[in-house]
């Protein structure tokens, strides 16, 4: 079993900056893909970034320019740091990593519990 564990959300001002951590733990083979994706009230939840295994990366049109995803392989942890923040990004954010686990050849998704991210006008 593969868990993922979010932090770094909170409360901010439109401008401001959050740094967002992710921590993926178990029994882990290799991770392919890990994202951030967000869900705001009343909202499906949707993609903001991605970052594949080979470090390419995309990004919602709604981020480019002030979001950036990096991962750190050695540690099972993927990262978003949010810049220039509006108060359209308030929603809240979920970890998501495409995990093959120890002894298996097949890749499975896994959920974060998701971080609440709430910019104030």
């Amino acid at each position: 079993q593969v868990q993922l564990v979010e932090s770094g959300g909170g409360l901010v001002q439109a401008g401001g900056s959050l740094r967002l951590s992710c921590a993926a733990s178990g029994s882990i083979r290799r991770i392919n893909d890990m994202g951030w994706y967000r869900q705001a009230p009343g909202k499906e939840r949707v993609l903001v970034a991605i970052i594949r295994s080979g470090i390419s990366t995309d990004y919602a049109d709604s981020v480019k320019g002030r979001f950036t995803i990096s991962r750190d392989n050695a540690k099972n942890m993927v990262y978003l740091q949010m810049n220039s923040l509006k108060p359209e990004d308030t929603a809240v954010y979920y970890c998501n990593a495409i995990v093959v686990g120890m002894g298996s050849r097949y890749e499975y998704n896994y959920w974060g519990q998701g971080t609440q991210v709430t910019v104030s006008s």
